[in-house]
């Protein structure tokens, strides 16, 4: 009995699921916090990094609303792989747009907002990075 409970909730290191857990928790808080950041702080960050108020707003509105689908997506036992897979996708994407749009010039930041935007797209890179070898070490 106590090794079902164990590995439906995850917290051993029998879990096939562990990295990835530990791959989505993180990218949901880190994702959460940053999202809460643009909504509240949308008048200093525009100051600091250029980034315009509206931008902002409906970046931190995606930005929470998919930190907490991604952490709902961690809590099952047998991680959903599609879900899973699906934050790998978007991450990638985030990490591709991000630098895109830094070198087609879409995006007119100070100094510290593109140094900004690309620690936020290698932190994403890296998230979806561990959330492949999670999915893979999953099977």
């Amino acid at each position: 009995m106590t090794d079902k409970v164990t590995a439906m909730t995850g917290n051993t290191a029998t879990d096939p699921h562990r990295l990835l857990r530990l791959a989505l928790r993180l990218d949901s808080v880190v994702t959460t916090v940053n999202g809460l950041a643009y909504l509240a702080l949308a008048g200093p960050i525009n100051d600091l990094l250029g980034l315009p108020v509206t931008l902002q707003y409906g970046i931190g509105v995606f930005l929470t609303v998919y930190g907490v689908a991604i952490w709902l997506a961690a809590r099952p036992a047998a991680i959903n792989r599609t879900a899973a897979l699906a934050a790998v996708v978007l991450n990638t994407l985030w990490t591709v747009v991000s630098v895109g749009e830094l070198a087609i010039g879409g995006l007119e930041v100070t100094a510290l907002g593109t140094v900004w935007v690309l620690l936020q797209a290698v932190t994403v890179g890296g998230f979806a990075a561990l959330q492949y070898l999670g999915l893979r070490a999953s099977r």
